[in-house]
């Protein structure tokens, strides 16, 4: 019978031998495959607006949405891509115009944007994003805050080449 840490030091010294010997090489579409497209959440598209304008804050500010555009298989950063996001807000409601902004992502594919804080809407405080130009697939964000207080939200796109 085995136990337990003799598997596992078999398991280790195996994979030791593996990398040892060059085989990685065999590994390498496994790993270019680890950015896997995001795909669109369920109401993700509720209230959406399309051209929603590029702006430097929504409302007065003090809640922070943050994110990167990576493209799908290589994970390379994506710079200069459109993100919209809208919530419902201390300031209105994600179908009001004023609750909606877009913003660009960086060289390194990051993108953050000032907005009012984001309160409870049907039970949960959420944000909505979108990414949807032309050269990658549509993709639709609704991530959920874990408390009503945070005060940012991240999200990531992985985006897959049209």
């Amino acid at each position: 019978m085995t136990d337990g840490v003799t598997t596992r030091r078999a398991l280790i010294a195996s994979a030791g031998a593996v990398f040892a010997t060059g085989v990685p090489s065999l590994l390498v579409p496994a790993q270019a495959q680890g950015f896997a497209a995001t795909q669109s959440m369920r109401g993700g598209s509720n209230n959406y607006r399309p051209d929603a304008p590029i702006v430097d804050r929504i409302g007065s500010g003090g809640f922070w949405m943050t994110g990167t555009v990576r493209r799908a298989g290589d994970g390379v950063p994506l710079a200069g891509q459109c993100i919209q996001i809208w919530a419902h807000t201390t300031e209105g409601h994600e179908r009001d115009p004023q609750s909606h902004g877009a913003t660009l992502t960086g060289a390194d594919g990051a993108f953050r944007l000032e907005m009012p804080q984001i309160v409870p809407a049907f039970g949960q405080p959420h944000g909505h994003l979108a990414y949807d130009d032309y050269d990658f697939e549509i993709v639709f964000l609704r991530p959920v805050m874990q408390s009503a207080s945070n005060t940012s939200l991240n999200a990531d796109f992985v985006l897959q080449p049209v």
